[in-house]
């Protein structure tokens, strides 16, 4: 065989053609998002924004390596870490009151100990899960570990709403025995 015929003539492959639509699909999720880590609705639909203006100005473009969701979330990420950085910016180490304002930039996140807990109750949640009859285990899984629409996963699982819903409540039942 040849060595030209084994070489790809097109490398990197090109970026996958992206709709509008498609990218618009994923604002509820990245709303939900941007409010758990801002704590703040309107902050969190100005990140948003920010988003899809870097995705239409050209100054991000999908390359394909991972899923739409996840690259508009890495996106979003950075847009959240550089409005905390401006919103802290005006902070001087040399103020008077400088240990007043550092220790209001304490971490808001969870402590060491919360992270494990959650851990924890995570992975007993997900056993839990796992256990479950297919259907029901299908119908969270989709809805809820996976965050999918009610049409995706109905579709997907090729049932109706109503099916869903039965499901979806045999399994919180569950969860309440």
């Amino acid at each position: 065989m040849h060595v030209a015929a084994l070489a790809d003539p097109v490398w990197p492959p090109p970026a996958p053609a992206v709709s509008w639509r498609e990218i618009a699909s994923h604002r509820g999720y990245l709303v939900r998002f941007a409010r758990r880590k801002l704590r703040d609705a309107a902050l969190a639909e100005d990140a948003v924004h920010d988003v899809f203006e870097a995705v239409l100005g050209g100054r991000a473009s999908f390359g394909g390596r991972s899923t739409l969701r996840s690259w508009l979330a890495a996106i979003l990420k950075h847009k959240i870490v550089d409005l905390l950085r401006q919103q802290r910016g005006d902070l001087s180490l040399d103020d008077e009151d400088a240990d007043e304002a550092l220790q209001s930039l304490a971490c808001p996140g969870p402590r060491p100990d919360e992270l494990a807990e959650q851990r924890e109750r995570l992975l007993a949640t997900l056993e839990r899960i796992a256990a479950m009859p297919k259907g029901e285990r299908e119908a969270v899984e989709l809805s809820f570990v996976h965050g999918q629409s009610t049409d995706e996963v109905c579709r997907r699982l090729a049932i109706t709403k109503g099916t869903l819903f039965v499901r979806i409540h045999r399994a919180r039942k569950r969860f309440l025995s």
